[in-house]
């Protein structure tokens, strides 16, 4: 075989899980349709990433982290209320601080921009093998190996095929496997802020009656804004010229900042719940997108696709260890064991929150204010969240343990 894994798709997911396969020893290539990227400091935009403490520890064994430190803003509290434009948050909160969690900050906020351009340098530097614009044309998976035409024509084998080519994975419907989900009749508006005020490290979500409202603190007195409103009012909003957009952004933000001002080009993304039902089949898994795609509500997206390249990466790693075979049904079902329940209860979990939280009904708000406050005040509840922000809930692959797997 040409490769013992080969990867459809370059984008973040697809990326780190051949920088942590490389890692273990396992021989990897990518095959990507886009073109080798090359990161811009200065094309900046409002997309950032809540990465929990665990993804911390997986980018630090992958040696990726010490780029990202100086980029990289800590969550030291986070704050979680419900409220309406123009009247503010309900006194009912959930507040969570350095004290609830021991093992450092909760999380880091971490700017696309520089996540990416972090992936990219250590791969250009790696001996993976990267085929950029180039498409598979055909993918053949049988109890050999996996192989996989390219419109370069050539043609590659090897003991397993991963799909981390994102929620419309060519790869997953290739092999005929199905999805269950639906859109949400919500966009989300994302842009970055500049503000008068410090954020002192707190990250805020705000539960308004047409979605959720996450500010995420920034390096340099910035903040990223992910802003759900319902779509057609998204479109609206996003067609606003600069001025007219922060008219309607301030009083969902509130005065806590201070003045505000965007920095960076705003985007707009529809939303949507997937569930794949099964993340394996003949040689072939799926990682990230390509295998669920959640509501954003909990920032937990790109958290649950490195749990599965964590995952998938030790299993595989273990196998190669025992002589066994990498893409054997056996040794993938032991993924699939391992994350499809954890995937499943999340996007249970994102879905239900969206429906309690997205409307402004009496009764269910009248429940969830007492919900966020029995919570912030129930010790093995706060404990239980904030466990799960950072990631360290369930059994976890070595590497978001911050173990590397050469031990």
């Amino acid at each position: 075989m040409d490769y013992e894994v080969i990867i459809s798709g370059g984008g973040l997911n697809g990326i780190t899980l051949a920088l942590a396969l490389n890692h273990a020893g396992i021989s990897v290539a990518i095959v990507d349709k886009l073109p080798h990227e090359t990161i811009s400091l200065g094309n900046f935009t409002g997309r950032s990433y809540a990465l929990s403490s665990a993804s911390k520890k997986m980018l630090s064994v992958l040696n990726l982290w010490q780029s990202l430190t100086h980029t990289a803003q800590p969550m030291l509290e986070i704050k979680v209320t419900d409220g309406s434009v123009g009247i503010g948050p309900s006194p009912f909160m959930m507040h969570f601080g350095q004290n609830d969690f021991s093992d450092g900050p909760m999380g880091f906020v971490v700017e696309d921009r520089h996540l990416r351009q972090s992936l990219i340098e250590s791969l250009i530097q790696s001996d993976i093998k990267y085929f950029s614009e180039t498409t598979i044309l055909k993918q053949t998976l049988n109890n050999s190996a996996a192989t996989v035409n390219l419109d370069n024509g050539k043609t590659l084998t090897a003991a397993v095929l991963v799909g981390a080519d994102g929620r419309n994975s060519k790869t997953a419907r290739a092999a005929k496997i199905n999805r269950t989900g639906w859109n949400y009749e919500q966009s989300s508006l994302v842009c970055a802020i500049k503000h008068e005020k410090p954020h002192n490290g707190i990250a805020y979500q705000h539960f308004l009656p047409t979605g959720p409202l996450a500010i995420l603190p920034l390096t340099g007195n910035c903040s990223g804004i992910v802003w759900t409103e319902k779509i057609r009012t998204a479109k609206i909003i996003h067609a606003l010229n600069k001025n007219a957009y922060l008219d309607a952004l301030r009083p969902r933000v509130g005065e806590f900042l201070g003045s505000i001002s965007l920095v960076g080009t705003r985007e707009i993304y529809s939303l949507s719940l997937s569930m794949v039902h099964h993340m394996i089949d003949a040689r072939l898994a799926l990682v990230g997108d390509a295998a669920h795609v959640i509501h954003p509500i909990a920032g937990q997206g790109l958290n649950a696709g490195f749990k599965d390249i964590a995952a998938l990466t030790e299993v595989l790693c273990e196998a190669k260890r025992r002589g066994q075979d990498l893409g054997a049904h056996s040794t993938l079902d032991q993924y699939q064991r391992w994350r499809r329940f954890d995937n499943a209860m999340l996007g249970f979990a994102t879905n239900g929150f969206n429906n309690m939280f997205s409307n402004s009904n009496a009764i269910p708000r009248t429940i969830r204010n007492l919900g966020l406050a029995v919570v912030n005040n129930t010790n093995f509840l706060r404990r239980a969240f904030v466990s799960n922000a950072a990631g360290q809930f369930g059994n976890l692959p070595k590497l978001l343990q911050g173990k590397s797997l050469n031990n």
